[in-house]
């Protein structure tokens, strides 16, 4: 076993516990879990901006970003649409003070994109263990929608991985990304469908057999553009992972990349099926 998957193995085994114990008990500390997400996952695309040559606003991108969080948590569409209106004015009128106006846009618009891409995308795990709130069900329930984007995101990631490296031959989009190929994908496709049928027999009894094909399908879907779009990202801007907070599986942002993508949908289809 080399040293990569070594850490990997370690660090998974010592923080899923954790993730799990603090979103089946929702609540404050739940939502600095995913605010610290958002935070470091924020300020790691930064980076990747600078590396790039462009300099975002990252201060106000990440208080932003940590705002959107908790109107997430408080349930307040009208939070969310005065922190957004805010943020495009401050961003818009803070590009006075540079020197060189012809980068404007770039600036305002990569910061935008960044609050957007890691902070509200990632909210929507706050959105999923509050929902009982906004459905009037019990919130303990929250615990189980929560957790749902990651057994999804995760056991699609993990299976394409280990099938992609031993079993890859045909790529999927090697420009992109060289090491994602197709027969990683449907394995990790699999892997999605029936990691979901176990969820639904011992947490999500909630869930027909139709939700289960509907979010096992669209999320193995999702998780793999998730990754694509992180790697297209670091690509551009030539950066092989989005930091080294976490031994063996990169930054924040490369162990969210897929479920930044799976959680709207997970969130969406259960707010909005009968």
């Amino acid at each position: 076993m080399n040293k990569n998957l070594r850490n990997r193995l370690i660090t998974s085994f010592l923080f899923i516990p954790v993730i799990i114990f603090i979103t089946v008990h929702g609540s404050i500390p739940y939502l600095i879990l995913i605010e610290t997400g958002i935070g470091i996952g924020v300020y790691e695309f930064f980076k990747i901006l600078e590396a790039k040559g462009i300099r975002p606003y990252k201060s106000l991108g990440i208080a932003s970003a940590l705002l959107l969080g908790w109107s997430a948590y408080s349930q307040s569409y009208l939070y969310t649409f005065l922190i957004l209106t805010v943020l495009l004015f401050v961003l818009s009128i803070a590009e006075f003070s540079r020197k060189d106006p012809s980068v404007a846009i770039l600036h305002i618009s990569t910061t935008f994109y960044g609050i957007l891409y890691v902070g509200w995308l990632t909210s929507h795990l706050i959105l999923l263990r509050e929902l009982p709130k906004a459905t009037g069900e019990v919130y303990s329930l929250g615990g189980s929608y929560a957790l749902l984007p990651f057994v999804l995101a995760w056991s699609y990631d993990t299976t394409a991985f280990f099938i992609g490296t031993r079993f890859g031959r045909f790529k999927i989009l090697p420009r992109i990304s060289p090491a994602k190929s197709w027969e990683g994908s449907i394995a990790g496709l699999l892997a999605c469908l029936i990691a979901v049928f176990i969820y639904k027999w011992f947490y999500a009894s909630y869930l027909s057999y139709l939700d289960l094909i509907v979010l096992g399908v669209g999320c193995s879907f999702l998780a793999q553009m998730g990754d694509l779009v992180e790697s297209l990202i670091k690509r551009d801007a030539q950066v092989k992972n989005a930091s080294e907070v976490i031994p063996g599986h990169g930054g924040f942002l490369d162990r969210l990349d897929s479920i930044l993508f799976v959680a709207p949908m997970v969130y969406y289809y259960l707010r909005f099926r009968p």
